[in-house]
């Protein structure tokens, strides 16, 4: 009776588990955000996969695709990040946790769901992991190996991205902090405003390069700022063939933007110039239906 019990819920098991997966689609359904390892392969969360690509020699391939069922692991990936190892990160709302995927493409959970929604992770030269949590308007500290209960490193409201300088100081974008829009996080917690209004209507990420220059994705006002020396926002591209510019991380001497509305990975050159990566046809309302 105890064999026959077993054989009927093992079948159930994997009648769900058959349920869940869902052959991969061909094409990018919402993406999100990106992020590039030194080597140049590239890594796109998609919201819609759900799951993450990957981008190798021109061609993007599923690195992970989760499950359609809400709260499985990577179900809403937002946001990645390369560790010191080469290794990926990703933030998961679905699981309120930050997974890192091993040398197999195997995740595993850093925390025990202490986050709420991660939005975005940046990682210090020694693994230290910093992410940025939108519900609890926190800035979360955790080891390279990760933490039961990731430290308090900020409190700032409605904290987006997160980008590390040289001298281990943690640049945050926020939407909606009364203290600005961007402020700086030194190493041992003080924070102080580098933008002290609130020049961006949604932002979405920030990145800092080797000089200083910040740049800042704005999904309503269709452009990518830049951020200056003398620390004034001005639109540094706008407009077509961008729509709604979302995900954003540095490659080499180019950003990296991740466009969701229209399926499509641009680069950005310093000289304003912009190219796709990698794009995927947007369906028309009738082939939607």
């Amino acid at each position: 009776m105890k064999v026959t019990v077993f054989v009927i819920l093992s079948l159930v098991a994997g009648l769900v588990r058959a349920q869940d997966a869902v052959p991969a689609p061909a094409d990018f359904q919402y993406p999100l955000a990106v992020v590039a390892r030194p080597d140049g392969v590239i890594f796109v969360a998609d919201r819609n996969l759900p799951g993450i690509w990957k981008v190798e020699n021109g061609q993007k391939s599923v690195f992970f695709q989760a499950s359609k069922k809400f709260r499985t692991p990577l179900n809403a990936v937002r946001c990645l990040a390369i560790d010191p190892d080469g290794k990926l990160l990703a933030g998961d709302s679905a699981t309120r946790d930050v997974y890192r995927f091993d040398e197999n493409g195997q995740p595993t959970a850093l925390t025990q769901g202490w986050i709420g929604i991660p939005m975005s992770i940046a990682v210090a030269p020694d693994g230290t992991i910093y992410t940025a949590d939108l519900e609890l308007h926190r800035i979360w500290k955790m080891p390279a190996g990760g933490s039961a209960k990731p430290d308090e490193f900020a409190v700032i409201n409605s904290p987006r991205g997160l980008t590390l300088d040289s001298e281990g100081n943690l640049w945050v974008l926020s939407t909606s902090s009364k203290d600005g829009q961007i402020q700086k996080v030194s190493a041992d917690g003080r924070i102080s405003p580098v933008i002290k209004d609130h020049p961006f209507n949604l932002p979405h990420n920030i990145v800092r390069l080797a000089d200083g220059t910040l740049f800042v994705t704005d999904n309503y006002e269709h452009c990518v700022w830049k951020i200056g020396s003398d620390g004034k926002p001005e639109k540094f591209v706008e407009g077509a063939p961008l729509d709604r510019p979302v995900g954003l991380c540095v490659s080499g001497d180019k950003l990296l933007i991740a466009d969701p509305h229209i399926r499509t990975i641009f680069s950005l050159g310093q000289d304003k110039s912009l190219t796709v990566v990698i794009s995927s046809p947007v369906p028309t309302p009738a082939a939607a239906k």
